[in-house]
């Protein structure tokens, strides 16, 4: 049994239809508390944040919010790194709309940090050299849109509830032109990191 520390709808999805069981226990550990100038590092760091603060409240048998014991816990933080400026969520449809413009026809990069603790481990966090802390990043080629193709896409509201402004899993989809690397890390988990970094627990 997996614990996410997310309430990310996309991430749960990716788990069920992997056939992972999973519990999610929320953070809500306050992600503007903790600033750092290289992206990679940020994420990483915000995933291990949130992280720590699940695994403080699930106690030592990671316990979901239900109770059920864990065997490992996932926290993920992903964000949108285009022409030196990084995109979480747009605070409204006037920053999705401005974002858009600019990013359409263009390369970003996705970065997702990946924090993963085991069940019974000290409450201290990996260390940033260990494979279990660890940001995976994909480039992303957005299509040029028109004016009226961004109205209708920020109109949506997709925008608003994503990293980077878009959803690769949703509307999203239609406007990436090219991607170069993890395809499930841009929607918020890389599934082949995670097939890595639990070889003991029988995923496959």
């Amino acid at each position: 049994m997996l614990l996410l520390a997310s309430a990310s709808a996309a991430r749960r999805r990716l788990l069920s239809q992997a056939g992972i069981p999973h519990r999610v226990r929320v953070s809500g550990f306050d992600e503007s508390a903790l600033v750092d100038p290289d992206p990679i590092r940020q994420v990483a760091l915000l995933a291990q944040a949130k992280a720590l603060a699940v695994a403080a409240a699930a106690g030592p048998d990671l316990l979901g919010a239900d109770g059920t014991p864990c065997q490992a816990l996932v926290a993920c933080d992903s964000l949108l790194s285009f022409e030196g400026e990084l995109f979480g969520k747009p605070r409204d449809a006037a920053e999705a709309t401005a974002r858009w413009q600019r990013m359409g026809g263009r390369w970003a990069d996705l970065h997702t940090g990946h924090c993963l603790l085991l069940a019974g481990e000290p409450p201290h966090g990996p260390s940033e050299a260990s494979s279990r802390l660890e940001t995976v990043t994909t480039r992303v080629l957005f299509a040029a849109l028109d004016q009226e193709a961004i109205a209708r896409y920020v109109a949506s509201g997709e925008p608003l509830a994503c990293a980077g402004g878009f959803a690769l899993e949703g509307r999203g989809s239609l406007l990436v032109e090219r991607l170069e690397g993890c395809y499930t890390n841009v929607i918020g988990l890389s599934m082949p990191w995670l097939r890595r970094s639990l070889p003991g627990m029988g995923l496959i």
